[in-house]
């Protein structure tokens, strides 16, 4: 890239400060990059599988050698509280293993024959192959471990990929990239590029050299850009939902008062599966209010790169006055505020919790993506998953009870890809699928799902006398 390229400087959001510079990509740049993993794929003289193992390897531990430097890095850019940026970088590191022990495990599947005339003699078997050119377009929430997700897997199953990261958080992306060739992944296996406007963004994803597509993001962006995908381009979508929780009347409520604080002002409630709605059982309503409203006021609001730190910014000004209208509005509604509402300053929202908001409020049918949880009481738990079910996002879900019948119920009953019991909507593991249903998403996530994906299967049958009197 030219010496004359612009730059884009990126602000940390909880306090504005510059904390570096990246230059952008233009059309001639996007083209260049598109062409050279073109080439390198068709190729076929990357790293081999072997290879590769390794690479992933070396990378996990520089990643876990460096930890607080690449957590602080995101911390500062993306805001999320250090303490929470540290197991970010863990997820990362344990991510790459998990890629590690997929590729060790699954290479592909032998097809049986000889089971009728036509067939005998003969054997199958098919191999797993890289599908091609992978473009990530990449959130700022996870800045790090997102970006992990969406290109170690391709770098694993023998794909070049190029990653869009989100305006807001660059750097941990670009990062990401100097460990992977610091382990060494040869040059243009993984790039980065900050476009330098949405046309430009468009462009480098609709491009017919493009062979999978990954976006995790707002739906509707996500459901635009694969509208335009070229012919048979693959595409996984990752957006959001608005997480139900349900409480019912034989809940230990002492632990879901603490799962469900942790759960709904994580990173200031800025994750695609937070905790937003709670539907409570009348008869532990009370209780579950007092606690999550008593917690919610001990929180530690600031700078999210202190170690004390509990809630950080919000991603935008244009953000934290988006939440307070929304909170604002459910409250004219109608809805009781029982702590929070409050702007702490440009960047930081206070810990909120609404109760019994309007069901046509947008905090009752939209992602807020702040920290602003939203409880109802209900007079069962049918009730609940009723109300749970009354909108198009689904995405995790979860449901606080000690009697077996009703977890399945609500296993079966609820309009979501996972159900949580007695444990908080945005738990996750690295190797489980992740995925949203309806507008929430389409495919599935988690590195050997990803992996599977970014591949595919080409079968090899042998006929053999051999074989004829097996």
């Amino acid at each position: 890239m030219g010496n004359d390229q612009k730059l884009r400087t990126v602000y940390a959001p909880f306090d504005g400060s510059s904390i570096g510079d990246v230059p952008l990509a233009g059309e001639v740049e996007v083209d260049a990059v598109l062409q050279k993993a073109t080439q390198l794929h068709a190729d076929g003289n990357g790293p081999s599988l072997h290879e590769r193992i390794n690479i992933l390897r070396r990378a996990s531990e520089i990643i876990n050698e460096r930890r607080k430097e690449i957590a602080t890095q995101a911390a500062k850019e993306g805001g999320k509280p250090l303490v929470d940026s540290l197991v970010e970088i863990d997820r990362a590191v344990d991510g790459l293993e998990v890629c590690i022990e997929t590729l060790r495990a699954e290479q592909g599947s032998v097809v049986p024959m000889r089971l009728n005339q036509s067939s005998q003699g003969r054997i199958a078997f098919t191999q797993s192959f890289p599908i091609g050119p992978v473009v990530a377009v990449s959130a700022f929430n996870h800045p790090f471990n997102l970006v992990t997700h969406q290109a170690a897997p391709a770098i694993a199953v023998g794909n070049p990929v190029i990653v869009k990261p989100a305006s807001a958080t660059p750097l941990s992306a670009m990062t990401f990239k100097s460990i992977m060739e610091e382990a060494g992944l040869p040059e243009g296996w993984i790039e980065i590029v900050n476009t330098a406007n949405s046309d430009v963004a468009t462009k480098l994803v609709t491009d017919s050299r493009v062979r999978f597509f990954s976006f995790i993001g707002s739906g509707g962006v996500g459901w635009r850009l694969r509208s335009q995908l070229a012919p048979g381009v693959r595409c996984a979508l990752e957006h959001g939902g608005v997480a139900p929780v349900i409480v019912a009347s034989d809940a230990d409520v002492e632990k879901a008062v603490t799962a469900l604080t942790k759960g709904g002002f994580y990173h200031a409630g800025q994750v695609c599966v937070s905790v937003q709605r709670i539907f409570a059982h009348e008869s532990v309503y009370d209780e579950l209010v007092e606690g999550i409203t008593a917690n919610a006021k001990t929180l530690t609001v600031g700078d999210p790169t202190s170690d004390k730190t509990e809630v950080g910014p919000i991603i935008s000004h244009r953000e934290a006055d988006r939440v307070g209208q929304w909170v604002d509005e459910a409250v004219s509604g109608g809805a009781t505020l029982a702590v929070g509402g409050v702007r702490l300053s440009d960047s930081t929202y206070s810990p909120t919790v609404l109760l019994n908001p309007p069901a046509d409020s947008k905090v009752s049918r939209q992602e807020i993506f702040g920290p602003v949880v939203a409880i109802f009481k209900v007079s069962s738990v049918e009730q609940g998953i009723s109300l749970a079910n009354n909108i198009e996002f689904a995405f995790q879900s979860s449901i606080f009870t000690n009697d077996i019948d009703q977890a399945f119920f609500a296993f079966k009953r609820l309009n979501a890809s996972a159900v949580m019991v007695n444990d908080h909507t945005a738990f996750r593991t690295d190797w489980m699928p992740f995925a949203g249903l309806g507008p929430s998403g389409l495919g599935i996530g988690g590195m050997p799902h990803t992996m599977h994906e970014m591949q595919y299967e080409k079968m090899m049958v042998v006929n053999t006398p051999a074989l004829a009197t097996l």
